[in-house]
């Protein structure tokens, strides 16, 4: 007998592999300068490099900025949607959001980006998870998980940073 249960559905997921296929998205990358600099680049200055034409609400034109305790897209009409609540402020070491652009509240993920100074500069570790509440949580994550890099990828070179060839343009 393989089970305490001999009638047990072999083919039942164990739920340690759902959670596996479920971790979080994390993506790590380096920028010239010190800490305070980078925290800056990445909450002050977001409107001069994250790519609004693929990853935004309203698109090319639009604005998106850390307002108090938000992270908000501004149309060039005005509209505004919010992409997050900063729940956990700690500049310029680290914050952590909710996250759910283009969605409601109802349901989010959750954000942490991480600023530590290494010799090269500034490391900014961003972890993204909190993925079962999506109507598809592993496509939710896929696409994450393919999307991050491309968007880090625009921050580094707005701080004066290379990206490695063969890494996301």
């Amino acid at each position: 007998m393989n089970s305490l249960f001999s009638h047990a559905d072999d083919s039942i997921p164990d739920p340690a592999e759902s959670r596996d296929d479920l971790g979080p998205v994390i993506c790590t990358v380096t920028v010239p300068g010190s800490v305070v600099q980078a925290f800056a680049g990445f909450t002050d200055h977001t409107h001069l490099w994250w790519p609004l034409e693929s990853h935004g609400v309203y698109g090319a034109g639009s604005y998106v900025e850390f307002e108090e305790n938000l992270i908000l897209e501004t149309a060039e009409d005005g509209r505004t949607t919010i992409w997050g609540t900063i729940d956990d402020w700690q500049p310029p070491l680290s914050f952590h959001a909710t996250w759910h652009p283009g969605t409601t509240a109802l349901w989010s993920t959750e954000l942490r980006v991480a600023f530590r100074a290494v010799e090269s500069g500034t490391e900014i570790r961003l972890v993204h998870d909190g993925w079962e509440g999506a109507e598809d949580p592993s496509a939710t994550r896929a696409a994450y998980a393919a999307d991050w890099p491309d968007v880090l990828s625009r921050y580094v070179r707005f701080m004066g940073g290379t990206v490695p060839e063969g890494k996301p343009a």
